[in-house]
């Protein structure tokens, strides 16, 4: 969560946030991730994270911007 943080404070506009399965797994894990996520649609293929979307990867520990 501090590293998306990080990279949204930087100023560069993304609109699409790529997460490995694992590290979504991990974050999941934290109330305030869970929260927004879960909140911010129905289906899981539309929920986003601080206005990114979120695309989940078959890489492990991916967390790449796009």
């Amino acid at each position: 969560d501090q590293l998306i943080e990080t990279n949204l404070k930087d100023g560069n506009k993304y609109s699409k946030l790529l997460i490995g399965y694992k590290l979504f797994s991990d974050l999941m894990n934290d109330p305030i991730f869970y929260t927004e996520v879960s909140n911010s649609a129905l289906s899981a293929t539309k929920r986003k994270y601080k206005q990114l979307k979120i695309k989940i990867t078959t890489h492990q520990y991916q967390l790449h911007f796009e």
